[in-house]
């Protein structure tokens, strides 16, 4: 074997496919779980106070923003797939680990924002002064998956 094809084999873009795959379907996961649990609390909450339905579909808008996070890092992985001797394992293993970093932040931050989400539209249903530490906790959660996107990026670019 030539040192070429030692740092290139043939199984290599494997792991850049998976990387994509994993920062889809991960992040994809956390944006769906997120918008279905605060989506419950939003249904039950519009019995009693029907006004607020609009006010309350912000953590709706932020469990969907995670997806978008794990898109971007897909998208910029599949960018540069290649075949084996022009993509080596190198690559192979830094865009694997760059779909982990964002699929996995991405699907425990849908995690949280879906359980502060629900918990936090019912709550202001019945108390309004509690949409502000929501919208701030909801922020805290949607931060969680803007590290992992940065965290991507970083390793996209070594």
């Amino acid at each position: 074997m030539s040192a070429a094809t030692e740092s290139a084999p043939v199984y290599s873009p494997f792991f850049g496919v998976m990387g994509a795959a994993s920062a889809i379907v991960f992040s994809s996961l956390g944006a769906a779980y997120g918008t279905a649990k605060a989506g419950t609390g939003i249904a039950a909450m519009s019995v009693m106070r029907p006004e607020l339905i609009m006010k309350s579909i912000i953590p709706v808008v932020m469990a969907g923003i995670i997806a978008i996070y794990g898109l971007v890092v897909a998208v910029l992985i599949a960018g540069t797939l290649g075949r084996a001797p022009t993509y080596d394992l190198y690559n192979g293993f830094t865009h694997l680990g760059a779909g982990l970093a964002v699929g996995f932040s991405g699907l425990a931050a849908g995690f949280a924002i879906g359980i502060v989400g629900d918990a936090g539209v019912r709550g202001t249903a019945q108390q309004p002064r509690l949409f502000v530490g929501m919208i701030l906790i909801l922020i805290f959660a949607e931060v969680l998956g803007l590290y992992g996107l940065i965290v991507a990026i970083y390793l996209y670019t070594k």
